[in-house]
């Protein structure tokens, strides 16, 4: 008796513990895991379909699981860091404990795995493009001129910035894209904004941080980019409006330029086919007042 009621105690506490899958999305990564012996499997898809299978039963069993992105360069830093062989199962459990704390997350609430992967790739490029961009905006340094830290500056005046476009619009639903043209490749920030009748601005707060560090590092830089908002609101037209990023400044696109912004895609530069009942306006003029960078001055 007791030991049954030890087993339903077991139970229970499995269902109390939150687990984390390390995820290969992708062929590459999956082939480059088949140099350690220990990797059981040899089929990506066949891998793919052990997973979801894996992530159902643990639903059905009442477990919460976040699925992360396994990069094996990452790993194989990690274990030259800390000393541990790559080719054990321990080890991959030990990267992947460290990914549930630091890494690109999503949390699995039954959705096909094909719909869940281009969540979990989108948010590590998200990871990664905010890394990026504040490892460059702290090692930009001070203004030679009057000592402030150019990055810090950048980042109060991005964040005003924000602020100044998103009172531009009205209630309901905005969707922003900001684009910084850095070496070695084009950046890109996205938030998604709700809003009620009364005006309040609902924010995701790391999104606002990834968009307004994005946003800075082009400020600081002098890099050009730019910066898109579609503003959506029940029984009205959506509207488009576009900014050209200029020093430190957002000066208004014309119709035709938000036109020509928004219907051409940004890695390519072909064009995209407009949407039918879709208005491209030129927004108002954000003004020059506000903090300023201190090279700026």
């Amino acid at each position: 008796m007791a030991h049954t009621e030890h087993r339903s105690m077991r139970r229970v506490l499995r269902r109390e513990i939150a687990g984390t899958i390390g995820l290969l999305t992708d062929e590459h990564d999956f082939t480059t895991m088949l140099r350690y012996r220990s990797f059981a499997f040899d089929d990506h898809t066949a891998y793919l379909q052990q997973v979801e299978g894996l992530l159902r039963t643990l639903a059905s069993q009442g477990s919460h699981t976040t699925v992360a992105l396994f990069d094996p360069e990452e790993y194989a830093e990690f274990c030259a860091d800390h000393g541990l062989d790559p080719d054990t199962p321990a080890s991959r459990t030990r990267f992947t404990a460290e990914l549930a704390a630091t890494g690109p997350t999503v949390a699995y609430e039954g959705q096909p795995l094909a719909e869940l992967v281009p969540h979990l790739v989108e948010e590590g490029i998200r990871q990664a493009t905010w890394q990026y961009a504040t490892t460059r905006l702290a090692r930009i340094g001070d203004c030679a001129s009057c000592g402030e830290d150019i990055g810090r500056a950048a980042f109060v005046r991005a964040s005003y910035l924000l602020t100044r476009v998103l009172a531009t619009a009205g209630p309901g639903e905005r969707h922003l894209v900001c684009s910084v043209s850095a070496s070695p490749e084009t950046l890109m920030a996205v938030l998604r904004t709700g809003g009620d009748e009364t005006g309040t601005t609902r924010l995701d707060e790391g999104e606002t941080l990834e968009f307004a560090t994005v946003l800075a590092l082009g400020i600081a830089t002098r890099c050009a980019g730019g910066l898109v908002m579609r503003t959506s609101a029940p029984g009205t037209t959506d509207r488009v409006y576009g900014w050209r990023l200029r020093g430190e400044s957002l000066v208004p696109l014309t119709a035709g330029e938000v036109f020509d912004a928004y219907c051409t895609d940004i890695e390519s530069g072909d064009l995209v086919s407009p949407e039918s009942g879709v208005d491209y306006c030129t927004p108002p003029d954000l003004g020059a007042e506000g903090p300023a960078p201190g090279h700026a001055h």
